[in-house]
């Protein structure tokens, strides 16, 4: 049943409180219609009594305290679905913007989701491959996994983000049924028309699903943007058996916009403001990735957030490491030098690479390389740190060695071109010619028999 009530009791920022309200809900949608006939929409966000706090999505501006109409519609916010989506650009509330005319839908789902029954789900399994080799080889994308990146302000997580959609890929047959679902949320005008020409230019963008919030949108459309995205993921993974990659740039924009809406209600703060429910706001969207039984397709997340000040221990980095699985960190030092992509190798993992990578799934020497590679490489940052003490030349002729290792290992392997897609097997062997610059007896985490057959001296 829908109800209209005229007038607001109050109007606070993007906020307008009702009076008198019959049976209100969380989330529900509301419609707006001002003085001059405009309408605008809003939902629910808090309810006291019968009295309901209502957001407005595109703010406040113009409402009247005495002649404004509002209308309960009796129902949460839903996206409208079909595998129409692909190849289409919204808006960050799922609005088309791409000239094409709405979307026929098959169905429409609540965008919130619902949680996956922790018994339903299948444990993740196969990988997902980026063409980047440092990703692929040593923190390696399995599906059904959320792996988010940390990046800075100013680092090249943009142009990463753009390279991975433009070279993932599935093995066999089931590429086929491969797509990706790109959210970007607060991002300048600029940035957002260097996603969508990157996508169209390369021909990938018959198989994106692009959500674009801008930075002068209202920020609780930016709260809504990566519950869109997610809905249209789990659509075509679980109704339509796709393999969805479903990137999310930038979190950190998500977060600051859920602290300017936890404000804006007067709930007490947290950690540098942010509310206190952000850990579980934050495990509603990334717990949304997985597999589940009776379904062939699955939702692999790649969340991109920027760390304010480089600060791993800021409450958005930090929370989003306790419910996912790994991190790829982007480093400073590395971007400065003009390295591409600046992978920060030691701090990085994927918990979940052990299962979908070896014989079956890559290649049977993958695991020994990668845990191999990382050895050595921490290795050379301890000489690293020895040589800034006592020099470069007091050191012996094995540290001067791995020395030696860690820039063709930086410069060779690490480094890659934007354009430039490595298959699993070119990262493999070029990680084995790498290590066949050591001494045998030094690589220590291979067993002979793998030795023997990829090391050459």
């Amino acid at each position: 049943m829908v109800f209209e009530y005229i007038g607001v009791k109050e109007i606070n920022g993007s906020l307008i409180v009702l009076d008198n309200v019959e049976n209100p809900s969380y989330e529900e949608v509301v419609e707006i219609r001002l003085d001059g006939g405009a309408v605008r929409h809003g939902r629910i966000v808090a309810i006291e009594g019968s009295r309901a706090v209502i957001q407005v999505f595109e703010g406040t501006s113009g409402v009247s305290l005495d002649n404004t109409r509002t209308r309960l519609m009796g129902r949460p916010m839903e996206l409208p679905l079909s595998d129409e989506l692909l190849g289409r650009v919204f808006s960050g509330a799922g609005t088309p913007i791409d000239g094409l005319g709405g979307v026929f839908p098959k169905c429409r789902r609540n965008i919130n989701g619902t949680p996956i029954n922790p018994v339903s789900r299948i444990y993740p399994r196969n990988y997902i491959s980026t063409g980047v080799s440092s990703i692929d080889t040593l923190i390696t994308l399995i599906r059904g996994q959320k792996l988010p990146i940390f990046s800075g302000s100013g680092m090249k997580h943009n142009e990463l983000a753009v390279q991975i959609v433009r070279q993932a890929r599935i093995t066999g047959e089931e590429d086929a049924r491969f797509g990706i679902v790109f959210a970007a949320m607060g991002v300048k005008q600029d940035v957002a028309d260097y996603f969508r020409r990157s996508f169209e230019q390369s021909g990938v963008l018959s198989r994106v699903v692009m959500f674009l919030n801008l930075a002068n949108d209202p920020i609780i459309e930016r709260i809504l943007t990566p519950r869109c995205a997610l809905t249209a993921a789990e659509y075509l993974a679980f109704e339509c058996n796709m393999h969805m990659l479903v990137i999310m740039t930038d979190m950190t924009s998500y977060a600051e916009a859920c602290r300017e809406f936890s404000s804006s209600k007067g709930e007490i703060p947290g950690r540098k403001g942010f509310p206190g429910y952000l850990y579980s706001d934050l495990a509603s969207l990334y717990e949304r990735a997985g597999m589940v039984k009776g379904s062939t397709g699955s939702v692999t997340q790649i969340p991109i957030l920027t760390m304010p000040n480089d600060d791993i221990t800021h409450p958005v980095p930090d929370l989003t490491g306790y419910i996912t699985e790994g991190q790829i960190v982007l480093d400073r030092a590395l971007d400065s030098s003009g390295l591409y992509p600046p992978v920060s190798v030691l701090p990085s993992l994927s918990r979940l690479m052990k299962d979908g990578i070896g014989e079956g799934y890559t290649r049977e020497d993958h695991s020994a390389l990668s845990n191999q590679l990382f050895a050595s490489y921490a290795k050379v940052q301890e000489i690293r740190s020895l040589a800034s003490v006592i020099g470069e030349e007091e050191l012996s002729a094995e540290d001067k060695r791995l020395l030696e290792f860690g820039r063709q290992f930086e410069q060779t392997f690490l480094r890659q071109g934007m354009e430039e897609n490595r298959t699993i097997e070119q990262s493999l062997s070029l990680g084995w010619k790498l290590l066949s610059t050591l001494p045998r007896e030094s690589l220590d985490r291979v067993d002979n028999a793998m030795l023997d057959k990829y090391y050459s001296a």
